[in-house]
């Protein structure tokens, strides 16, 4: 059954909370992707800054569309940029007149790469934990091979809150986020990983605890992998989710939606 003929079944709405469409170098058409996303039925979009740059560029592009929202910040791998950096992206918060901003991110540790050193992405993850607290929004985290670093700096900080983007790591530190209120964030990985355990994880998260999310450009889902990544494919993580957790496709739809709007108030 196609995209269009699912949404006409089922009447759902679905959201993506984590999309790099605004970006310099994306490649498809926008109003294609608006189109696919109509008949998709993913009526919510989060787009989602890498640096101040591309946050800026997520401000503009959202600007003017409804049901489209932005969140700003600096990504680990950009943690060298310093301070003049995250200055504008506090400036972009002060400036959000529209209330286009719901959130700051993504923003965390990543020890995988090698992109910034560990002082720096430090450095600019408590700068932007401190500046969601101080205009009361959540963040989008991103954590790879970091946990062991990243919760007790979380845990420093009273009152944060947010969303474990792209997450595949291991029961532990799902309990451990379950356990400090963070929203989990599941995208098209879980349907082309060779990893049973991300898999079983998967099956775990609290259906209050999650969010739908592409990261497009990246993490095609199957079956359409090779294909430039697009929201509309949120439909196909939804799926992949129904199915493996022996759900409905509405129930999945309606939880996560609920959750998305409950954490980035839109």
């Amino acid at each position: 059954m196609r995209a269009q003929e699912l949404w006409h079944t089922y009447h759902m709405e679905l959201a993506d909370t984590h999309c790099h469409i605004h970006s310099m170098d994306y490649p498809l058409s926008i109003p294609e992707v608006d189109k696919h996303c109509r008949e998709a039925g993913v009526v919510r979009l989060l787009c989602i800054g890498t640096d101040a740059a591309d946050s800026e560029r997520a401000v503009r592009f959202v600007a003017d569309r409804p049901r489209s929202w932005a969140s700003v910040g600096q990504h680990p791998h950009e943690a060298g940029h310093g301070m003049a950096s995250l200055e504008k992206i506090r400036r972009l918060v002060q400036n959000d007149t529209q209330g286009k901003i719901k959130a700051i991110g993504e923003c965390g540790l990543d020890y995988f790469y090698d992109h910034s050193s560990k002082q720096d992405q430090e450095k600019v993850l408590r700068y932007q934990i401190e500046l969601a607290l101080e205009f009361n929004v959540p963040l989008v985290f991103h954590v790879r091979e970091a946990f062991d670093d990243f919760w007790p700096i979380f845990d420093g900080y009273q009152g944060a809150r947010g969303v474990l983007h792209s997450f595949t790591d291991n029961a532990t530190n799902l309990s451990k986020a379950i356990s400090r209120g963070l929203y989990i964030g599941v995208n098209g990985i879980m349907t082309f990983t060779k990893k049973p355990g991300q898999i079983e994880v998967a099956k775990q998260i609290p259906l209050d605890r999650l969010v739908l999310e592409t990261d497009a450009p990246f993490l095609t889902p199957v079956p359409l992998r090779g294909r430039v990544n697009e929201p509309a494919h949120v439909l196909l993580v939804a799926r992949f989710l129904s199915d493996l957790r022996q759900i409905s496709l509405q129930e999945v739809a309606q939880y996560t939606t609920t959750n998305a709007r409950q954490l980035f108030s839109f």
